[in-house]
């Protein structure tokens, strides 16, 4: 769990074990005290999953828990990767992409796995989209979704962000529930067409005010 302060930022991670985890209480806390250009870029974490820059090895891990899965890109705007070698090719754009941009695979922490990967990009002066959020069919409705959202605004407040936008389709019930959960409000639709299929959908925009909440 993260906690900052404008200013210098100032995090918190506490931890938890399952029993202390039922009552919130959190066993032990140290705080780290960061400048925006201290923050570690390549990772971030919190108490069951970490966000951090792709490498060759973890080809087959999200190949295999996302890449090859179409319930992951039914709602998303990749094609599914076919194979093991396209597999190694996808994960060495992935890697030069991540290079120069705020964009992460998501591990899980008790198995080490690539499960995921997520992202936020600045598209005007402290305003910040999320870039896509996937996990993994295995990996969903464990509370990660919401760890990694939450983990993306707190990024985005250590860089002084003051708005956050998050997109989802309209079908996909789970991710908009996911950003009412996380204090995100509908703002409006827009009408897109999947360069995949040619159909359209419907394009629901989320919006929370990041400004007075670090």
């Amino acid at each position: 769990m993260f906690s900052c302060k404008l200013g210098v930022r100032v995090f918190r991670v506490c931890t938890q074990n399952a029993e202390s985890k039922k009552r919130g209480d959190y066993l032990c806390c140290h705080t780290m005290e960061k400048t925006i250009g201290e923050w570690d870029k390549g990772r971030m974490e919190t108490e069951d999953i970490i966000l951090g820059k792709a490498k060759y090895e973890d080809w087959r891990s999200i190949y295999r828990n996302v890449w090859s899965r179409p319930e992951t890109a039914e709602y998303m705007l990749w094609k599914v990767t076919a194979d093991e070698e396209e597999a190694r090719e996808r994960i060495r754009r992935t890697i030069t992409w991540q290079e120069t941009h705020d964009a992460w695979l998501v591990y899980e922490k008790g198995s080490g796995q690539a499960v995921g990967f997520a992202g936020v990009e600045e598209t005007e002066q402290y305003i910040y989209h999320e870039t896509g959020i996937a996990l993994g069919p295995e990996y969903v409705r464990m509370g990660y979704g919401k760890q990694i959202l939450r983990l993306l605004m707190e990024y985005c407040i250590s860089l002084d962000g003051q708005e956050f936008y998050y997109s989802t389709r309209a079908g996909n019930l789970a991710s908009k529930a996911l950003a009412l959960s996380c204090g995100l409000t509908y703002q409006y639709s827009e009408q897109k067409t999947d360069q995949r299929s040619g159909k359209t959908y419907e394009l629901e925009v989320y919006k929370k005010n990041l400004k007075g909440t670090g």
